[in-house]
């Protein structure tokens, strides 16, 4: 248990590290803004250069006294560590700005970063404060995405902010966060992406007897019924890594041709065969 808490806590130390850089190094110089409590400070900053540090120190702890009672304990712990940090990093790195000619560059950049930073806070169980702590409230009680819920809320400050910083940056910092709700999606369903394949045939045993052998892969075998010729049949699921989807592919070919075949992503993989080692 202690293990594991500490490597929450590096997560969302090193999360609130990034989101505060991406923020400071791309976001503020190329005058693009940010959703929620973090736009709102950008906005301050725009209009009155007060410091991002402290104005979103301010706002989060004002939200998370808000929120207290509805978040967790331990979800309360990391988003006073992670509001912490992330305002402390906004101090430390405020003077590290990348003005770029392509603004399109520079939202592309801030979202990745951003993205990044705070998927890692999300994924150890934390928040960065602010909108974040609306859209973990929409987690726990109505089922949203934490990506679905930021997006709401973020969407709502960003359309304000068009106001200061214009039309055309306001379109940019879309694509901005847009791009940050795919980045966040990503860390947080799974970074061990694999194939999941389907397979119906009539020589279903033999293709999964190759497929041990050949790829060295377990097979789950089911036992189906088709609808209309009411006949019986097997259907194999088998889980593989990408660069095992040919010789895969190879095998259901060569053994049955008229094979149906349903090939899908999986974002993320654990259990024996592939976090743990095969008994």
């Amino acid at each position: 248990m202690m293990k594991s808490w500490m490597k929450e806590i590096i997560y969302i130390i090193i999360g609130s590290f990034l989101f505060a850089f991406g923020i400071n190094y791309f976001a503020l110089p190329n005058e693009l803004a940010e959703g929620g409590v973090t736009g709102i400070t950008m906005i301050t900053y725009y209009l009155f250069k007060w410091s991002p540090g402290t104005v979103s120190f301010i706002l989060n702890s004002i939200l998370l006294m808000i929120g207290y009672r509805l978040l967790q304990k331990r979800i309360i712990i990391y988003t006073i560590i992670s509001i912490v940090t992330t305002s402390l990093s906004l101090y430390a790195t405020e003077h590290l700005q990348l003005p770029l000619d392509d603004t399109l560059l520079a939202a592309i950049f801030a979202g990745v970063i951003i993205g990044v930073g705070l998927g890692l806070v999300f994924r150890a169980g934390g928040t960065t404060g602010g909108s974040t702590v609306l859209a973990r409230m929409m987690t726990q009680y109505f089922g949203w995405s934490m990506s679905k819920g930021m997006l709401f809320f973020d969407l709502i400050v960003v359309v304000s902010a068009s106001f200061v910083i214009g039309l055309e940056n306001m379109m940019y910092t879309i694509i901005s966060i847009y791009i940050s709700t795919k980045v966040i999606d990503y860390i947080m369903e799974g970074m061990d992406s694999r194939k999941a394949v389907t397979v119906i045939s009539s020589q279903a045993l033999e293709i999964a007897d190759k497929i041990n052998k050949d790829v060295n892969r377990g097979v789950t075998v089911f036992s189906a019924q088709g609808g209309y010729t009411k006949e019986a049949r097997e259907i194999l699921y088998i889980v593989i890594n990408k660069q095992e989807l040919f010789e895969v592919k190879k095998v259901i070919h060569h053994i049955d041709q008229k094979a149906f075949v349903v090939i899908h992503d999986v974002r993320d993989v654990f259990g024996e065969g592939f976090t743990l080692p095969r008994s």
